[in-house]
């Protein structure tokens, strides 16, 4: 696990004075900031098997996950057996996704380093190439492992429910006014975005 990023108090200074909202969610957590994890293919495996279901219910099937395989590995993985990997309450899909993203790890296609020199667009054109891994998987990948301060998740389901609640009174905005508000975040829009969705799961999410 990482520690905070360096940019955490001065995004937070920066986002308090912008917007009163967040200065009013910021003041709500203190002393908790996003926490990176510094393995690519963990932060890929977590974001995957939290594709399209709750925090809550992601964690557990990554509980049973990790207590089949140990240390997540790729050659580890793509040993395991399938009927055990369904049984952690993966779909076959999810479990195809995984074993893809196993054979990039053992392939070497999967280096942070190399990732890390790339742009936020190319690090997302790279990674979506791995099946079952879109747009919104790669932006988690984005915040949590390479922790880029300015990353906005338009397809995350929290996110756009917490800026109804907090923005609009309960009601969904446009993908544009979603935008538009994003832009007062800049650029620290992944911090705006961790906070949002600490005002709906007190529970810091990780990937």
């Amino acid at each position: 696990m990482l520690g905070k990023p360096a940019y955490w108090d001065d995004a937070c200074g920066a986002l308090a004075g912008n917007d009163a909202v967040m200065a009013a969610l910021i003041a709500r957590y203190p002393g908790m900031a996003l926490e990176g994890r510094g393995d690519v293919l963990l932060t890929l495996a977590r974001s995957i098997v939290g594709q399209q279901i709750s925090v809550k219910a992601a964690d557990s099937i990554w509980q049973r996950l990790v207590a089949l395989t140990g240390p997540l590995q790729g050659e580890v993985l793509l040993g395991a057996d399938l009927v055990a990997l369904r049984a952690c309450g993966l779909s076959q899909r999810k479990v195809e996704y995984l074993l893809d993203l196993a054979r990039h790890q053992v392939a070497g296609r999967l280096d942070s380093a190399r990732l890390a020199a790339m742009d936020d667009e190319a690090v997302i054109a790279e990674l979506t190439d791995i099946r079952g891994i879109g747009r919104w998987t790669a932006e988690m990948f984005l915040i949590f492992h390479l922790m880029r301060p300015d990353v906005l998740p338009l397809d995350d389901i929290g996110l756009l429910k917490a800026i109804a609640l907090h923005y609009h009174d309960g009601e969904r905005l446009s993908r544009r006014e979603i935008v538009a508000l994003g832009e007062r975040w800049a650029p620290f829009r992944s911090v705006a975005t961790w906070y949002l969705w600490r005002s709906l799961d007190p529970v810091p999410v990780s990937y």
